[in-house]
């Protein structure tokens, strides 16, 4: 008798540093690789876990020493992308100016995510954020 199974989570640290990032999204290439239709969230997926990514490398007050954890899992066909850091602040929107430089990670995550959020992690330090994605449809 032929059974469902669900995808399993994947879970990695990563060293705090920007140039995790690349490598960050390579193991969410390599899980969505695993999933039957996971070419369907690759692109959104990608470029939300390295601005997600790069806030916590950027805006964490946590030790340099402090790891990044990524996870990633499929939830009612939703893409749950997490990312844990041990830092105190909170995300937050804002609008960035026409000439800034930065400042459009979140404004993107809020516009191509299904939903996201910040979550005070369970062992008490730190926090994660994370955001749902919807498979982007097929033509």
């Amino acid at each position: 008798m032929p059974t469902s199974r669900r995808p399993r989570a994947f879970a990695a640290r990563l060293d705090s540093r920007t140039e995790s990032t690349p490598l960050a999204r390579y193991l969410l290439r390599a899980y969505l690789s695993g999933l039957p239709s996971g070419d369907r969230y690759r692109d959104t997926a990608e470029l939300l876990l390295g601005e997600l990514f790069a806030n916590a490398v950027q805006h964490s007050d946590a030790p340099d020493d402090r790891h990044i954890e990524v996870r990633f899992t499929l939830v009612n066909s939703r893409l749950r992308l997490e990312v844990h850091d041990a830092g105190s602040g909170r995300p937050s929107l804002r609008t960035a100016a026409p000439s800034d430089e930065h400042g459009r990670g979140l404004y993107l995550v809020n516009e191509l995510a299904e939903r996201w959020g910040c979550t005070p992690r369970p062992c008490g330090i730190g926090k994660f954020v994370w955001a749902h994605i919807a498979p982007a449809t097929t033509a």
